[in-house]
């Protein structure tokens, strides 16, 4: 029987990705851990290896396609000696646009209720499609590799189903991400050309529109109102950029954060005259290449803190405060359209040009989509350095599941008075925004004055 190739999910969050590249083509034999894609995900582009063996039938997403989503079908496997002809293609989409959903269709209410499913082999996608529309996997008929039921055994089933016609727009082909974006950009499905199966209208479909390929007013039914209309009465002009992967997950993982976590801050400012001398000697005395910034002295100074605070190196989880062991700091990198915060991990007991050294690498290839999840995620704690604009100070919204993030600021000459004196100093503000769950006030600002006492004296760094 053919063996279908899904879409992996490549990190716990991954909902969706982009199928940069094809490392086979259609009749090449793969096996077990043959690279045979390049997925690109919100964070980093990966190489997918195969875990079946056979001969690739069909390719059905081709390279370049995003929004596939997780384990929508991307290609098929012949196996047992089939021939590759008698492969037939799935009969619906597995782009993510083109999902089967619960959005969909609409089951009858004698069909809706809780089913058990799990006990049952099926693919992935059929399991959910099921599950979602609450129709049971007993009784169906398995066409799958090795007894497995299909998408597509799921699909004959629901044949039962009809098709929602509450509105007029509801009567158009249009899969669930198509009407998601025309609502959003407020066009009707009737203006807008579809050019997916049986006139279904998809994804580019609305990107198409939005540049202004919509069908003539004529076509419109009275008193709908078309793009052009909405433009003219409100005068504005503007070109809509569409929503990369990257740019979603930040929107709802920080909407997450600040709707869910109990935000306070902690601002503190730190004399980094010593730090500077000490930076400048490391750097005229190391080996060639070797550079210590200012961000590894903040990296190394917040991991020693962590380590003095243990009780501050935690995050919250419904069912207790994890306490980690390791000192694992994430670091924000500016990207294109986004950030990322690479990790870097036992912290705490690197030396500085270690850090300095894994920081270059992470960076250099977070910047290139080139890191793995595991270089990516974790990490118990977040620093964001703004500094380098010239940023005085500013407070950080929390990267959940973490219990608190550093914003760090300039460092810039201020007056200060020392031993009732006026004297200026380089001082840099650092502001710590605290999850109040796991990090009370108290907690928060021993952490933070550990770290000060840190930054302000390198030499203790190395107690």
């Amino acid at each position: 029987m053919a063996t279908e190739i899904l879409m992996p999910a490549l990190s716990p969050t991954m909902t969706e990705g982009k199928l940069a590249k094809w490392l086979v083509k259609e009749g090449d034999e793969v096996r077990p851990g043959d690279l045979i894609a390049e997925i690109e995900t919100d964070k980093a582009t990966m190489e997918v290896e195969s875990v079946d063996e056979g001969k690739v039938a069909k390719i059905l997403i081709g390279e370049g396609t995003e929004g596939v989503a997780v384990n929508a079908v991307i290609a098929v496997l012949a196996v047992d000696g089939e021939n590759l002809g008698d492969i037939p293609s799935p009969k619906t989409s597995n782009h993510a646009s083109e999902e089967t959903t619960v959005s969909d269709v609409q089951v009858s209410a004698l069909e809706v209720s809780h089913v058990d499913n799990s006990s049952l082999k099926a693919t992935p996608l059929a399991r959910r499609i099921a599950d979602q529309v609450g129709i049971s996997l007993s009784g169906i008929n398995p066409t799958g590799a090795g007894g497995k039921i299909t998408k597509d055994d799921v699909l004959k089933k629901a044949d039962k189903v009809t098709l929602s016609s509450s509105s007029e727009s509801d009567r158009l082909f249009a899969s669930p991400l198509a009407r998601k974006l025309a609502s959003e950009g407020q066009i009707p499905l009737d203006r807008i050309r579809g050019t997916g199966p049986n006139g279904r209208i998809v994804k580019a479909d609305v990107e198409r529109a939005m540049k202004g390929d919509l069908l003539p007013a004529a076509d419109q039914p009275a008193g709908s109102k078309g793009l052009k209309a909405v433009s003219e009465s409100s005068g504005a002009e503007f070109d809509l950029i569409a929503h990369t992967s990257m740019r979603k997950t930040i929107a709802r993982r920080l909407t997450e954060s600040k709707q869910t976590v109990p935000h306070f801050y902690l601002t503190v400012d730190c004399e980094i005259d010593e730090l500077l001398r000490v930076r400048k000697q490391l750097n005229d005395r190391a080996p060639d290449g070797v550079k210590v910034s200012v961000n590894d002295f903040v990296i190394k100074s917040l991991a020693g803190a962590l380590r003095r605070v243990p009780g501050a190196n935690a995050s919250w989880t419904e069912e207790g405060i994890r306490l980690y062991k390791n000192v694992d700091v994430s670091v924000a990198v500016a990207l294109d359209g986004g950030l990322i915060t690479p990790v870097v991990k036992n912290a705490d007991v690197k030396g500085l040009g270690e850090i300095s050294a894994n920081m270059v690498d992470l960076a250099g290839r977070a910047r290139q989509g080139k890191l793995t999840p595991d270089e990516y995620q974790g990490g118990s704690i977040s620093i964001s350095n703004l500094g380098m604009f010239g940023i005085k100070q500013f407070d950080a919204v929390i990267n959940p599941p973490q219990g608190a993030i550093l914003a760090v600021g300039a460092g810039e000459q201020r007056p200060v008075v020392k031993n009732g004196e006026l004297a200026i100093a380089t001082v840099m503000t650092c502001t710590l925004s605290c999850d109040h769950r796991v990090i009370d006030g108290a907690l928060g600002a021993e952490l933070l004055q550990a770290f000060k006492n840190l930054i302000e004296f390198p030499a203790a760094m190395l107690l």
